[in-house]
């Protein structure tokens, strides 16, 4: 008898710790929350009651919460709440569709065609060093793709913006394509790259300020231009527009309207939750950032799928900690990716706040030199002095932190616990991330990189030898584990930059390589344009001429940021009359 009793105790004992354990994650994870719409509160629930309805079969999560109001939100709940349910609490799929069809608009009417005010059938002077006739007759037809998708905000939106979950912008927009109805950050970089290659100037410098009215909002830009992505950004690239722009236009009012909005953007991923202070081997502090989303439940996005994959998990601490982990991962564009999983393939072991991305700093290292470079321009000189100094630092830190000589890559590293009270970590060999990965390459991008030969032979080397190099282009990962951002999937951004940093390097090899990669990616994009007449958002670099696949969601066509690395490369690289365009 007082064996059991002891045993009670012990099981009271435990649950008590386990209860007060979940209580106090709860009550003390302080990190910042930016709390969603009752709007996308509500179609989170319509997401859900159309899986229950409808089943999987073609069920795209998004959809739902596109979609917006005919009347306001509170009768429209009302409706829904009358709505009958079945035994199992789902609504039967006939009552469903009667009241999406009498309460809730179209995904897609938010948004309205609107033809480009620069769009010509062929520009003046267009990609003057492709001399295949019928690279430039296709070339051509991905430059017509920018009319498929240009779009502006339906004045719908403007009159009643609590009906919409898309955030007015007040210039046109280029979008993704397919379920991406709506404009997206880091995307805008390659899409910007394209339309200058297809001389569409003010479409590009419209994007731009598009871009920094949401900084003038939210304090940084968003992932996308919808409410339910307030809580997170991506790879902060504004500053690589302007810089690409002005290069092309000398819009220095352009600069002017800009500079404030990329110091407010620096600082937001320079301080708080995005800044992490790490010691090198020789006990120098340094400076770098990690993604880290300002949330801590299910995307609303994918709400339902988040939830399923988060059921494996054991309670609410765990859940809450893997839903933030999840939406860093969509902010570092990487969604999703063994990179950030501790125990792949599993999910659930998603973990990018523990880690620094070597890509994220490369790109702050970047704004920070184009920073400096616009302040130039404009002759605000205390600014070109702090950010050379930031520069100069960061380069320092990149090379203490990530650079792995052994291996020839920038290396991701695994933060574990804080070794100080101060919140300083100590950098250790074992954790950084050994395994190769495209974005370990991505620091080749920056001049400061890619003009260093000695560096830049062993990285060409360990590139060659990395098994990253595949028929059609580069992967993201060696790691097959069914998500879109792993092998066997090249993603057009990645295959660009690395192109480019390859290019400007002073070696002969790394310039050859990179050619090879060109041709490479140039005939995939073709023999599948050939095959389907469409662009992709990514391709199976293991077969040429083959769409990307993984993940939740069907492979998309339009593509803003595949249309643009294709033109960006031939605007640079061209294509000779005697090169084969198709497959071999």
């Amino acid at each position: 008898m007082a064996t059991i009793v002891m045993i009670f105790t012990l099981f009271i004992s435990l649950t008590a710790m386990n209860m007060t354990k979940a209580e106090t994650c709860i009550s003390t994870n302080k990190d910042p929350i930016i709390p969603t719409t009752p709007l996308v509160i509500f179609l989170e629930k319509v997401q859900e009651a159309a899986l229950q309805s409808y089943g999987q079969k073609g069920f795209d999560a998004k959809l739902y919460v596109d979609m917006s109001l005919k009347q306001n939100l509170s009768a429209t709940i009302e409706a829904f709440n009358k709505l009958s349910r079945t035994v199992n609490g789902s609504i039967p799929a006939h009552d469903l569709d009667v009241f999406i069809g009498k309460y809730l608009n179209g995904a897609d009417e938010d948004l309205v065609y609107v033809e480009p005010v620069d769009f010509v059938a062929e520009p003046e002077g267009f990609l003057p060093k492709v001399k295949n006739s019928e690279v430039r007759a296709w070339a051509l037809k991905v430059h017509s793709l920018w009319k498929n998708l240009s779009r502006k905000v339906s004045d719908k939106v403007l009159e009643k913006p609590e009906l919409y979950t898309l955030i007015p912008l007040k210039n046109p927009v280029i979008i993704a394509g397919s379920r991406y109805r709506e404009v997206y950050y880091w995307d805008s970089y390659w899409v910007i790259r394209g339309l200058l290659a297809s001389k569409m100037y003010e479409t590009a410098k419209g994007i731009v300020s598009n871009l920094v009215s949401l900084i003038d909002q939210f304090g940084y830009v968003l992932n996308g231009a919808r409410a339910y992505y307030t809580n997170r950004s991506q790879p902060p690239l504004l500053s690589a527009m302007i810089v690409e722009i002005y290069n092309r236009t000398d819009d220095l009012d352009l600069v002017r309207r800009s500079l404030p909005a990329l110091l407010k953007e620096y600082h937001f991923w320079n301080s708080g939750i995005h800044k992490v202070t790490i010691q090198d081997a020789q006990g120098s502090n340094h400076s770098l950032s990690r993604y880290y989303a300002m949330w801590n439940e299910p995307r609303p996005e994918s709400s339902t799928i988040d939830s399923k994959t988060a059921s494996k998990l054991p309670n609410i601490c765990e859940k809450r900690q893997f839903y933030r982990d999840l939406a860093s991962a969509a902010e570092s564009g990487w969604d999703f990716s063994s990179r950030w999983m501790r125990n792949e393939p599993d999910l659930t072991t998603t973990s990018t706040t523990s880690i620094l991305p070597v890509d994220l700093n490369a790109f702050l290292l970047k704004m920070e030199l184009d920073i400096a470079f616009l302040a130039n321009t404009i002759g605000e000189s205390s600014t070109v002095a702090r950010f050379t100094e930031a520069s100069q630092n960061r380069q320092r830190a990149i090379n203490c932190i990530f650079w792995n000589a052994e291996m020839g890559q920038w290396l991701d590293y695994w933060l574990g616990d804080s070794n100080t009270s101060e919140d300083i970590y100590i950098w250790e060999d074992i954790h950084q991330n050994k395994k190769s990965f495209a974005s370990n390459f991505v620091p080749l991008w920056i001049e400061l990189f890619n003009s260093d030969d000695i560096t830049n032979r062993k990285v060409v080397q360990s590139l060659k030898s990395s098994g990253l190099l595949q028929p059609a282009g580069i992967a993201s990962t060696l790691s097959n584990t069914g998500q879109q951002w792993d092998f066997p999937n090249g993603w057009p951004p990645v295959q660009h930059m690395i192109i480019e940093g390859l290019a400007r390097s002073g070696l002969e090899e790394a310039r050859a390589l990179a050619n090879d990669i060109v041709i490479r990616w140039i005939r995939t994009n073709y023999v599948a344009y050939k095959k389907t007449g469409a662009m992709y958002e990514k391709y199976d670099v293991t077969k040429c001429g083959a769409y990307g696949d993984g993940g939740v969601y069907a492979a998309q066509t339009g593509f803003g940021w595949a249309n643009g690395v294709v033109l960006a490369l031939l605007e640079e690289f061209g294509w000779p009359e005697d090169l084969k365009i198709d497959c071999y």
